[in-house]
């Protein structure tokens, strides 16, 4: 991974959000703690699902772990979904909000009493438009491709605070 200096992170609490915190928010999570620990910032990463299916207690997909742990990554075994409906706190508590779809978005705007938080999809931070698709159901490959997405994203947008 491309290594570079953030210097000026504006946030304390990020909240990465999905349909249902197996895949993509999870490796979100795993590339902002990695990034903000190699730059030694102290910044609150969580992540958890947002959509009518999401439920507490889901294991992290296989694929998705086996994605990052090819960029050198651990997903831990012990990480399980949140579902953000239920513990609305993760919301409240954030003051960046990423989610991976503009309908998770809409979703996080029904929880946000108050406008102190920013909420951007992945690809707005970015500075880009767009969805980063579900990896589900399409194998290793898919993973690997929505990893790769995640992780352009992330490098694009965090390479304002250089």
């Amino acid at each position: 991974m491309n290594f570079f200096k953030i210097e000026r992170f504006p946030y304390k609490s990020v909240l990465i959000a999905c349909s249902v915190n197996t895949a993509r928010s999870p490796m979100t999570e795993g590339y902002l703690k990695y990034l903000f620990n190699i730059n030694e910032l102290d910044v609150d990463v969580h992540s958890g699902g947002i959509s009518s299916n999401a439920r507490d207690g889901m294991l992290i997909s296989l694929d998705a772990k086996l994605a990052m742990e090819e960029e050198g990554i651990i997903l831990s075994d012990e990480s399980l979904s949140i579902d953000l409906k239920k513990h609305s706190e993760f919301i409240k508590k954030a003051d960046l909000i990423l989610t991976l779809t503009n309908k998770h978005k809409e979703e996080i705007l029904k929880f946000v009493s108050n406008n102190c938080t920013d909420i951007y999809t992945l690809k707005e931070f970015a500075g880009d438009f767009g969805d980063v698709e579900d990896p589900s159901m399409k194998g290793i490959e898919g993973f690997r491709k929505a990893r790769d997405e995640i992780k352009k994203c992330l490098i694009k947008g965090l390479k304002k605070y250089k």
